[in-house]
């Protein structure tokens, strides 16, 4: 169990950080949704589609290249690591500068402000930079200062955005001819958020100062070359895999019903795909941890089943938060402002989509580690062309629907064709029979819980509550796992304290 134990140790710490940062980022949501117009918040969700595509391009997949050659021992880790800094300061440098230049270009084309595409352009090329630095914390294994950093980097942005939407406007109010208004509006728009997110992005860059300072300015063409000959697949693959998680944002502009203006209904699906963050903040913690964790045991004596039983955990972990998410959907909708509340029918689609796209990453850790980081490219493209189909025929018929069947779709194309080639190169006894009872057994309950949508509120949400405790006892019952054995090894050990 130590192997075990070093994972769900390393994906609590790494979780800290990501439960902060995507909880704070949920709370943001009812600020927005009730200060920002459905339009307004629909570019917003626009942008950031453009930010996730354009950060694994100009990462390179060095995060992982960096991994990889600065755990062998053939490799100096120190060198890497410089080498790695060195290059990406300057590929970000150069790209800001070269925004910067064609900023009135961009605004133009794509009915943005000026000043919100120097925003963009600013928070991406210091997130690539300090990507780097981020994944030397995690290469030491320093978790905890992983989670300290990260988390004041997302408490500076809640500081910067409390002050921008509840203080500005009134200051512009006493200060009408304020050379503030250069870089925000009087009034709140989605501005307001890419300069909060600005903000937190140069207090990252402060934390991380010492450390650059500290970093031999050392830099090797050779290793440069080798480590991207690595990472760039990588990239390549990564970058049809996040147009995958967020291409749809991109098509609303151009295939979305004419029942409503694009950005209004852009707007609504953003907003009620933000109700699945729990499943992606489970997703993404157990990533942080689970990428080094499989590096360092891929030696391990029987690694496969190591593999096949972490599958198997996270599956039936996953699907309790879609039941429980679920079952009290009518609480979680209030989060929203009223008139984005009625996409919410999106929301059980992109939970299991969610799901099997953490599902996909534990399938994909074998190619990984072995270097076929080829492979990758063949998923994410089926995966990307799936999402593309179903965008493109049926988004201008059935618009959010459409959109978050296209992320299930694509993702259960990328499990299917990542499971058949580890059969064919890495075999692993994943337990698929009990996955998918997992998977339809929380399904088959939330269906059952659609019988009482018209009863009262307290009859439903007792219903639910019976619908969820079922589905616990029924996922424990099956891994043999005793509550009352758990509790009692907690005890032991708080006593020992």
């Amino acid at each position: 169990m130590g192997i075990f134990s070093r994972l769900i140790k390393d994906t609590a710490i790494y979780g800290i950080s990501s439960i902060v940062a995507r909880t704070i980022n949920f709370f943001f949501v009812p600020l927005y949704t009730r200060m920002l117009g459905i339009g307004e918040y629909g570019i917003y969700i626009e942008i950031f589609g453009y930010i996730a595509l354009l950060q694994v391009v100009l990462t390179f997949g060095l995060e992982t290249g960096f991994f990889r050659y600065a755990s062998h021992d053939e490799h100096d880790a120190s060198l890497v690591f410089s080498t790695i800094l060195r290059f990406l300061f300057t590929t970000s440098l150069v790209f800001f500068a070269g925004i910067c230049f064609y900023s009135g270009s961009i605004a133009y084309l794509m009915g943005y402000f000026k000043v919100a595409v120097i925003y963009t352009a600013a928070i991406l090329a210091i997130d690539c930079f300090t990507a780097v630095l981020f994944a030397k914390l995690r290469y030491e294994r320093k978790a905890l200062k992983f989670a300290i950093f990260r988390t004041v980097k997302i408490l500076s942005e809640v500081g910067f955005n409390i002050f921008l939407f509840f203080v500005m406007p009134g200051y512009f109010v006493d200060h009408p001819d304020s050379y503030l208004l250069n870089f925000i509006p009087a009034t709140p728009d989605y501005r307001y958020i890419l300069a909060a997110v600005f903000g937190s992005c140069v207090i990252s860059l402060i934390l991380f100062i010492p450390e650059i300072i500290r970093t031999p300015f050392r830099f090797s063409m050779r290793t440069l070359k080798t480590v991207l000959l690595y990472s760039l697949p990588l990239m390549i693959a990564g970058i049809p895999g996040v147009a995958n998680d967020f291409i749809d944002r991109i098509l609303f502009r151009f295939f979305a019903p004419d029942t409503s203006p694009w950005l209004e209904q852009l707007g609504i699906f953003g907003a009620n795909t933000k109700l699945a963050v729990i499943m992606m903040l489970f997703v993404q913690m157990f990533r942080y941890a689970a990428e080094p964790f499989f590096f360092a045991s891929s030696n391990q004596p029987n690694v496969r089943q190591v593999y096949a039983d972490v599958m198997r955990y996270f599956t039936a972990f996953c699907m309790v938060i879609f039941v429980f998410v679920m079952m009290y959907i009518d609480a979680f909708s209030l989060v929203l402002g009223k008139d984005f509340r009625s996409g919410v029918t999106v929301v059980p689609i992109m939970l299991i989509a969610n799901l099997l796209l953490g599902i996909n990453q534990n399938l994909s850790m074998w190619y990984k580690l072995y270097g076929k980081t080829n492979m990758a490219l063949i998923v994410t493209l089926s995966g990307l062309g799936a999402t593309l189909c179903v965008d493109i025929i049926f988004m201008p018929l059935f618009g959010n629907i459409a959109a978050a069947s296209g992320h299930l779709v694509s993702y259960t194309v990328m499990v299917f064709i990542s499971y058949r080639l580890s059969l064919k190169y890495y075999p692993i006894p994943y337990q698929w029979g009990r996955l998918m009872l997992y998977i339809f057994g929380g399904v088959i309950l939330y269906l059952l819980s659609l019988l009482l949508s018209d009863m009262h509120i307290i009859i439903k949400l007792l219903f639910n509550t019976v619908l969820l405790f079922i589905y616990i006892f029924f996922v424990l019952r099956i891994e043999h796992i005793s509550i009352v054995a758990m509790a009692k090894q907690l005890y032991s050990k708080i006593c020992r304290r």
